[in-house]
């Protein structure tokens, strides 16, 4: 009896510690929409000069700088991550003990944009370090790639149709979002960013976001939005605080306007 008494106790020990661990990691939701003072932007068609039989084959092609859901005015491609509470240091980096240990496991990804209709599919793409970027050209007419960046090389490459180009080296980390065209169709635009953590979502077509396996504790989250930059400008790069709890972290609905500044 004293034996089967002592596992049980053992077993309840490992449970604990169990949920415990499961505890210090959780999702943080939350909603990005357009300001309800402000009109919905209306999405124009673009100004297809080139290859039109194919590009225009499915109807107009509407500009994606800026898509606003008009029955949630929720926003789409709006980059979100979560970063140190640190309001002067712009490098500040999660410590390894805040990166949920499940990520060491992960395998370096082949990230794919595509460019089945005179458009980037996806427009916002996001990286980690050591990733490969496949750019394909699914198409019936050529399509090019052009990429300057700070680490990752510079590239304006034409991509035959029905074909594909690997960036030559595995992705390294770089802060700033890169920006990648088409100059053939000079319309098509998109970007990439890299992050060197795992705690980044990209918003949905109602504006929504989920970050999973993020840490307890009080972080800080960051907007960012093509058009706009940072929600805050300059020191919106610091982001906004909050606390992570479990068993989720819901946030409000945060407005951003995500139209351009003006001088």
């Amino acid at each position: 009896m004293v034996r089967v008494r002592f596992f049980a106790f053992v077993l309840a020990l490992l449970a604990v510690s169990a949920a415990s661990a499961d505890d210090k990691w959780v999702s943080v939701k939350g909603q990005v929409v357009y300001p309800a003072a402000l009109p919905i932007p209306k999405r124009e068609a673009l100004n297809v000069t080139q290859d039109k039989d194919h590009c225009l084959s499915k109807g107009d092609i509407l500009d994606e700088t800026v898509i606003v859901n008009p029955k949630n005015r929720g926003i789409k491609n709006v980059v979100v991550w979560l970063r140190p509470d640190d309001a002067t240091n712009a490098k500040a980096k999660f410590k390894p003990e805040q990166i949920d240990p499940a990520d060491a496991k992960r395998k370096p990804a082949e990230v794919v944009i595509d460019q089945p209709c005179c458009m980037f599919v996806n427009r916002i793409t996001i990286a980690r370090p050591d990733d490969t970027l496949i750019v394909k050209n699914s198409a019936p007419v050529p399509h090019n790639f052009f990429w300057n960046s700070e680490n990752n090389g510079s590239f304006n490459v034409t991509i035959p149709k029905m074909d594909q180009w690997k960036l030559p080296a595995p992705i390294v980390a770089e802060s700033p979002p890169i920006q990648y065209k088409c100059t053939i169709h000079g319309w098509m635009t998109g970007y990439v960013r890299v992050f060197e953590h795992p705690y980044y979502a990209i918003t949905d077509e109602d504006g929504k976001f989920e970050i999973k396996n993020a840490p307890v504790g009080k972080f800080r989250v960051v907007y960012w939005h093509e058009n706009t930059g940072f929600k805050g400008g300059a020191k919106g790069r610091f982001g906004e605080v909050i606390a992570i709890a479990t068993p989720t972290t819901e946030l409000k609905p945060i407005d951003f306007d995500v139209n351009p500044k003006k001088n």
